[in-house]
């Protein structure tokens, strides 16, 4: 059994028949599931377990999803999939802007669910990978400091905390200073899938990227925007 298929995977809504369907459908796969039906009874499963990554509902009583998540993304990284009725695009925008690396609107088809836990799971646990390509190895550009083998960022010397999604969009900007790369072809590097309207969600996680990489987000001195044709870190920043 390999290292994704013996993931822990925490399932929080609070509805007990969706947590049932999703631990059914993804022990099928191989994950060891564990399960909460609010906030606070997640947290307190992060506490006590390893888990690598988590599916949790937005509406749910006494803690809900976005302030668990908030809590979680201050000592995790790990991958959270946003599992949701609310399915307006301001509604994806506000949970990718809160932590979340994906998003899935219910009534979900459990396929597209199982793909994306597996590509969340892999994307994550690929950044430790033996066969890095870079090795003992750091990628400096003016203040930015990238450890390509300790997987951190560090800014003016100072750890900066990146979700796993956040860390391979840096990753594949800094090893490619300088080059211009589309929100498509972001999505398709990082997420390892085709990409269809995904301008929105890449938006999003540049913008986090940009909320703790620079000192005006507006003006950014690291992470670029080219307008109408995509994103770049410069090879020398001004």
């Amino acid at each position: 059994m390999n290292k994704i298929e013996s993931a822990s995977v925490l399932v929080v809504d609070d509805d007990r028949d969706i947590v049932n369907a999703i631990e059914k459908l993804l022990s099928k796969e191989g994950y060891r599931i564990f399960k909460a039906y609010d906030g606070y009874q997640a947290l307190d499963v992060l506490v006590e377990n390893d888990i690598q990554l988590i599916l949790i509902d937005i509406m749910m009583p006494k803690l809900d999803g976005l302030s668990a998540m908030m809590k979680i993304r201050t000592t995790k990284n790990i991958p959270i999939i946003v599992l949701s009725a609310k399915s307006e695009e301001s509604d994806k925008i506000l949970g990718l802007s809160m932590g979340a690396d994906d998003y899935i609107t219910k009534p979900y088809n459990p396929m597209e669910l199982v793909a994306r836990v597996n590509s969340n799971l892999r994307r994550y646990l690929s950044l430790g990978a033996a066969d890095s390509p870079i090795k003992n190895n750091c990628i400096t550009i003016g203040g930015l400091s990238l450890d390509t083998q300790a997987n951190q960022l560090y800014l003016d010397g100072e750890p900066v905390r990146l979700t796993a999604t956040e860390y391979k969009i840096t990753k594949l900007l800094m090893e490619n200073a300088g080059q211009i790369f589309s929100a498509e072809q972001i999505y398709s590097n990082v997420w390892n899938e085709e990409s269809y309207s995904v301008e929105n969600t890449v938006m999003v996680h540049i913008r986090h990227i940009r909320e703790k990489i620079e000192i005006n987000p507006k003006e950014p001195r690291y992470l670029k925007v080219v307008w109408g044709i995509g994103y770049k870190i410069d090879k020398l920043s001004g």
